[in-house]
């Protein structure tokens, strides 16, 4: 049995994920940071024998055998694992460290590479589901890495997730991820082109969503996002920001390929522009301003 645990980056995400963790009764690993998830994670097990803080990275890592980091972008995870009293410094070896960070491709494998030296195994593992998936653990998690380690992520990732699947050698879990956001961006975008429409021509949209959610436009985004764009609340949810930030990954990876992807192009602007005028914490849902 796994017992120790360390966890990087208590987020939106990070934060539930590590309440399902800790609440199996693992010990979980923390560093002692001064941000609002932290100090409430702490607050909340502050009598709990669960709970351990460090200050160092590296400290962290020499008491663990799983980690699990969820952070914002491709220099926060070179900061975590490769600066001067960073992860790998202090990492254990056949230590199984799970990346739930939507990052790039390139430093997915450079850090597969890095801690494989270390003789430790490294899974980029990006998620989807969004915060009401890490608080219900029902995230879906798609992975890539060394296969013949795959199966010994289950005993852990199972506490907050209801699919796990291998998808290829390092970096595979990425470019699946990057699949996931080309296929969410447009659908968001076609649903609020639709609903605009429909808006527009006064249909009910009660019915409206009754009879797509029982057709072949059914989605996630139609069934919790549909009625809320409808009413223009966009206070909640994957930020603007955060949507962008993938987008560009996925840009910057084409640009480097012989792919062509004119709509999700398109659809990254549209971002950029809600940014520009102010709506960057709004959900991604929020779309739809630019057409009313």
């Amino acid at each position: 049995m796994i017992k120790n645990v360390g966890f990087i980056g208590l987020g939106v995400m990070g934060y539930n994920i590590a309440l399902h963790i800790i609440n199996a009764n693992r010990n979980v690993h923390i560093i002692n940071r001064n941000s609002a998830n932290t100090l409430k994670f702490i607050k909340k097990f502050k009598n709990s024998k669960r709970l351990f803080t460090y200050d160092q990275y590296d400290h962290l890592s020499n008491q663990c055998d799983f980690i699990i980091s969820c952070v914002g972008k491709d220099l926060d995870l070179k900061d975590v694992y490769l600066s001067k009293n960073g992860i790998l410094k202090g990492l254990r070896p056949k230590t199984l460290i799970v990346d739930h960070t939507t990052a790039s491709y390139d430093i997915s494998k450079l850090l597969y590479e890095k801690t494989l030296g270390k003789k430790c195994y490294f899974f980029d593992a990006p998620i989807s589901g969004g915060e009401i998936g890490a608080i219900s653990g029902t995230l879906s998690i798609m992975v890539g890495g060394k296969k013949s380690k795959f199966k010994n992520l289950k005993e852990i990732v199972d506490l907050y997730s209801k699919s796990l699947v291998y998808m290829g050698i390092s970096g595979s879990g990425q470019l699946t991820k990057m699949v996931n956001q080309i296929c969410v961006a447009a659908i968001i975008q076609g649903l609020a082109e639709g609903l605009n429409f429909a808006k527009k021509k006064k249909l009910n949209v009660d019915s409206l969503i009754k009879v797509l959610k029982n057709g072949a436009g059914q989605s996630w985004q139609l069934e919790n996002r549909a009625k809320t764009m409808w009413k223009s609340q966009f206070n909640f949810g994957f930020m603007n920001k955060l949507m962008l930030k993938d987008l560009d990954i996925i840009i910057k990876e084409i640009n480097q390929s012989d792919i062509r992807l004119p709509v999700t192009k398109i659809i990254r602007n549209n971002y950029q522009k809600l940014i520009k005028l102010g709506f960057e914490k709004e959900d991604t849902s929020n779309l739809i301003r630019l057409l009313m």
